[in-house]
C-alpha cells in the first residue's frame, strides 16, 4: 500500500473533486454519448442553485446528441479563426494569450510535480486544466492531497480571479445552449468554493 492509499480523502472533499473533474471533461472537448448519458443521469437538490443548475443540465443533455453538442462545443471554443469564448486565464487577465498569468501557472505546476498531458497542446491556464489540476489536488493525484491551505492558494491565484466571469459568459454566450447550465453550474460552484476558501483560516 502506498502513501497516497494511507491518506483517506473526506467524502465532501471526493464529492468536490469529481465537480471540478466533470466541469474539466465537459470544457476540453465535447462530450461522447456515454458522458451525456452520465450527465442525463444527474440530480440535483433543487433548492440550492448548483441543485437547480445540476437539473437543468441533465434535462438539456436529455434532449441533446453528441453531434449536436460537438457543433456548439465547436462554436463556442473553436469557430473559424476563433470561437465565441477563449476560456484561457491569460486571456481573461490581460487580453492576451500566452502571458504572465500563463508563466506563473507553470512554475506553480513544476513545483507540484503537475506536467502537461503528451496530447494536449492547448496553453495549460485554459479552464479545462485548471479545473481537472484543482480535482488532481484534492484527491492527491500529484502525490499526497492537498491541504487546504494550498488548494485555497491555488484556487485564489489561479482560478478565483477570472472563471466566474467565464462561466457568467459561458451562462450568456450565444451559442450556448447545453453549455449555458454548465456555466450556471460552473459560477454557482465557484462562488461556493471561493466563500468556503474565505472562510478558512491561513
Amino acid at each position: 500500500m502506498n502513501a497516497a492509499e494511507d491518506i483517506t480523502v473526506a467524502p465532501e472533499d471526493r464529492l468536490r473533486a469529481d465537480l471540478y473533474n466533470y466541469l474539466g471533461l465537459m470544457l476540453a472537448g465535447p462530450p461522447d454519448q456515454m458522458l451525456l448519458d452520465q450527465t442525463q443521469g444527474l440530480s440535483g437538490d433543487d433548492e440550492t442553485e448548483i441543485g437547480k443548475a445540476i437539473s437543468a443540465l441533465s434535462r438539456v443533455a436529455k434532449a441533446t446528441s453528441p453531434k449536436k453538442v460537438e457543433s456548439e462545443f465547436n462554436a463556442l471554443f473553436i469557430g473559424l479563426g476563433r470561437g465565441e469564448l477563449l476560456p484561457y486565464a491569460s486571456y481573461y487577465l490581460t487580453g492576451f494569450l500566452n502571458e504572465k498569468p500563463l508563466a506563473t501557472l507553470r512554475a506553480d505546476m513544476a513545483a507540484r510535480g503537475m506536467t502537461r498531458a503528451q496530447n494536449v497542446y492547448e496553453p495549460e491556464d485554459n479552464i479545462a486544466s485548471l479545473m481537472e489540476m484543482m480535482g488532481g489536488m484534492i484527491v492527491g493525484r500529484f502525490g499526497a492531497p492537498a491541504a487546504l491551505d494550498d488548494q485555497k492558494t491555488f484556487f485564489n491565484k489561479h482560478i478565483a480571479p477570472w472563471a466566474g466571469h467565464f462561466f457568467s459568459d459561458l451562462e450568456a454566450a450565444k451559442n450556448s445552449v447545453l453549455y449555458a447550465s454548465l456555466g450556471t453550474l460552473g459560477r454557482a460552484f465557484m462562488e461556493i468554493e471561493r466563500e468556503a476558501f474565505r472562510m478558512t483560516s491561513g
